[in-house]
């Protein structure tokens, strides 16, 4: 029936998962309460009433901040499962793992310079 043998599973997994997300916004679009209002409508601030308009221009340090700890969060997703499998990969891969820590050091230090973690 297939014309490349061995891919039924692989098929089967590729309708499961486009068929889920389908599935769970159909649902919660069916099942959702329908009534509405004004207190709808509104922004909500940890109940308490909005003051002044969403639509204020942020300073670009708090943004830069951001970018930096997401750039260093990401260090850490890629070396835990370096860290974990250690053992198992031998000098090439410490060094490979020397190497991305230091360009990670670099960009540390440029950010320093640059003065992006200052937060006043």
């Amino acid at each position: 029936m297939f014309i490349l043998s061995g891919y039924e599973y692989f098929l089967g997994f590729l309708i499961i998962c486009s068929a889920v997300p389908v599935l769970a916004l159909t649902a919660s679009k069916i099942l959702r309460p329908r009534t509405g209002g004004p207190e709808r409508l509104t922004t909500y601030e940890s109940g308490m009433e909005p003051v002044g308009g969403a639509w204020i221009q942020f300073n670009i340090r708090y943004y830069m901040f951001a970018l930096v700890f997401v750039v260093f969060d990401v260090e850490t997703v890629f070396l835990y499962p370096w860290a974990v499998a250690f053992n198992r990969l031998g000098l090439l891969a410490f060094i490979e793992a020397l190497i991305f820590i230091a360009i990670l050091v670099i960009a540390l230090v440029y950010a320093w310079r640059k003065g992006a973690l200052e937060w006043s």
